[in-house]
């Protein structure tokens, strides 16, 4: 049986430690018998096999994309149905400017109200089954807690509510729940995001490597 291919691109801004994370992302997926590529590089987008893969995983917080990189990404999930999966800033903080590539990832951050060590709980959204969350708790982040402006066509699998006590901001006059963990399709691709990823080791705790996991596996066509 041939196996599955996944394409991790990383870099951009370190604070979010995007070689560990690509390092933890890369280990779920081989377990789960992928065959990975990494790379360091935005022109690996360019090199026009990108239809190939089963699955793009972006760690890649801010940064610029010319449309040379941007372009494959975007027709590989839209026409030929690669998937993309990824979290935190690596994906939905990625390439400001690059407005196509917020309408295919479903969201882009706007706000950490409290800065890095908010406490708050994700909630698993039960109003409805899906395979990445069946059977997972709710659970408790301790990090930032991202506010986005979300696509109203995601499906939300988990979300968090604002404002969170001590997290003050103009936001506090606008309760809400937040989506933390969303699905979605692009074209013909599918689309997992999880909103958690400050730091690799928010990732690597029980239930947020689970939902990457299992979004990985979604994803990938």
């Amino acid at each position: 049986m041939t196996k599955k291919r996944a394409l991790i691109v990383w870099g951009g801004w370190d604070g979010h430690e995007p070689e560990r994370v690509s390092y933890f992302f890369g280990k779920l997926l081989e377990a789960e018998d992928f065959e990975v590529e990494q790379s360091y590089t935005l022109d690996r987008f360019a090199n026009g096999d990108l239809n190939s893969f089963n699955l793009i995983v972006p760690i890649w917080t801010m940064g610029e994309i010319t449309g040379e990189q941007l372009n494959p990404v975007i027709e590989a999930v839209r026409d030929h149905g690669v998937g993309i999966a990824g979290c935190h800033g690596g994906m939905c903080d990625a390439f400001r400017n690059a407005t196509e590539w917020q309408f295919m990832t479903g969201s882009q951050w706007v706000a950490h109200p409290g800065n890095d060590g908010v406490r708050y709980t994700v909630h698993i959204n039960r109003e409805f089954s899906h395979e990445i969350t069946a059977g997972l708790p709710d659970f408790e982040v301790v990090s930032e807690q991202y506010y986005l402006h979300v696509d109203p066509g995601v499906e939300v699998l988990a979300t968090c509510n604002f404002p969170t006590p001590g997290a003050d901001g103009p936001h506090v006059q606008n309760p809400c729940r937040m989506p933390q963990v969303y699905t979605k399709m692009y074209g013909n691709g599918r689309v997992f995001y999880n909103a958690i990823g400050h730091r690799a080791s928010d990732l690597e705790a029980e239930v947020p490597a689970e939902l990457m996991r299992r979004g990985f596996l979604w994803a990938a066509r």
